[in-house]
């Protein structure tokens, strides 16, 4: 059988933590800028976690489940 191949696109936006989680960057922060508020802006500059429900398709194109 021949070796699984990493989702290229995947493997761009997502890291796996050390738990085993799956974070992201949130979107709505690469243009358009000046429509949102200083406190939206704000928000959206941290990470987050991929939420459960989508966490196992994200490991399966990472090649990590």
């Amino acid at each position: 059988m021949p070796k699984m191949k990493t989702h290229s696109s995947a493997k761009k936006r997502f890291k796996v933590t050390g738990s085993g989680k799956v974070k992201r960057f949130q979107a709505n922060t690469s243009h358009l800028m000046r429509n949102k508020s200083k406190r939206a802006k704000l928000a959206h500059r941290d990470s987050t976690l991929v939420c459960e429900a989508d966490e196992k398709r994200v490991l399966r194109m990472l090649c990590k489940a």
